[in-house]
């Protein structure tokens, strides 16, 4: 992954584990910064519908539990974002704004 960016280009990562998005995301950015994730930039797998479903539990439970198909996030700068999409074969799933971490 990271040979496959220029050097100085990554920001931040967070690899998605136990936790999910919710908690591993934040724990990479800076006080005063937090992500804004864009729910419907990617497919999540299907298996993540059927417990979601199957199991009567809410969307932010299984943002903070699951990693909803998202196993790594970078952090670059925005107006690099659509090369770094491109070098890694990612997705764009939101950005980094002004506010608290939460």
């Amino acid at each position: 992954l990271l040979a496959s960016l220029p050097t100085g280009l990554l920001r931040g990562a967070a690899h998605i584990t136990g936790g999910g998005l919710l908690d591993n995301l934040p724990r990479v950015l800076p006080d005063g910064c937090r992500a804004r994730i864009l729910k419907n930039s990617w497919r999540v797998p299907p298996i993540f519908d059927l417990i979601r479903y199957g199991g009567d539990i809410p969307e932010a439970e299984m943002f903070q539990v699951f990693n909803m198909g998202i196993g790594m996030v970078l952090i670059v700068p925005a107006d690099r974002a659509t090369e770094v999409v491109r070098l890694t074969r990612g997705h764009l799933i939101g950005e980094i704004t002004g506010g608290p971490r939460d």
